[in-house]
């Protein structure tokens, strides 16, 4: 493992540790707490087409956020996991319209949209564990997202990058790879942190 990828391991390793640690509460306040601060990011407020994921585990709660999102009016795209760790998208049509996979997940029960229809939108939310003070974002390491944003680049579209977190993962420094893309901003439940892509 390269030296990056081995700090990468050990970061990640001590955050899934520090959220093992959260209690049902503190998570459910945390997700209460993001769907407020969406109010506070103009990028959100005035996209028409979100692309967000459902949380699972530990993760910051999305649940709220995603209901929020589309009861105002705004179109919500959710990930479908494909056997390659690629993303396929589709439209978040309630609680309901989800279904739990195999893998653990909910994903949307409708319409497939393929993989670029993350590029129609004008706010992607995404799952991480840590963004430091350039925007630097560190993911699982599954690598699902990373293709989600090269997609995204190679694409030209410019959405607002956003990752969910909580309040003490916004750290100094996150070990960065050649692939390692920047994100425009961090929500926790703390505020918002603005970051220059």
């Amino acid at each position: 493992m390269s030296g990056t990828r081995g700090r990468k391991a050990a970061l990640r390793a001590d955050l899934l540790r520090a959220r093992r640690g959260l209690t049902a509460d503190e998570r459910q306040a945390a997700g209460v707490a993001l769907e407020m601060r969406v109010r506070d990011l103009p990028q959100l407020a005035r996209a028409r087409t979100v692309a967000a994921y459902v949380s699972m585990g530990s993760e910051p709660r999305t649940h709220e956020l995603i209901e929020a999102l589309r009861s105002g009016g705004t179109r919500v795209l959710l990930p479908v996991l494909l056997p390659d760790n690629d993303l396929d998208w589709a439209e978040y049509e309630g609680a309901a319209a989800l279904e739990r996979t195999g893998r653990g997940l909910l994903e949307p029960t409708g319409e497939r949209l393929g993989p670029q229809a993350v590029t129609g939108a004008q706010a992607v939310l995404l799952p991480g564990l840590a963004v430091d003070s350039a925007g630097v974002r560190l993911g699982r390491g599954g690598g699902s997202y990373d293709r989600v944003l090269a997609r995204l680049a190679a694409a030209g579209t410019r959405p607002a990058l956003v990752v969910l977190l909580y309040t003490n993962e916004v750290v100094d420094t996150v070990p960065r790879e050649p692939h390692d893309h920047l994100v425009d901003a961090a929500i926790t439940p703390g505020g918002v942190h603005h970051f220059t892509r």
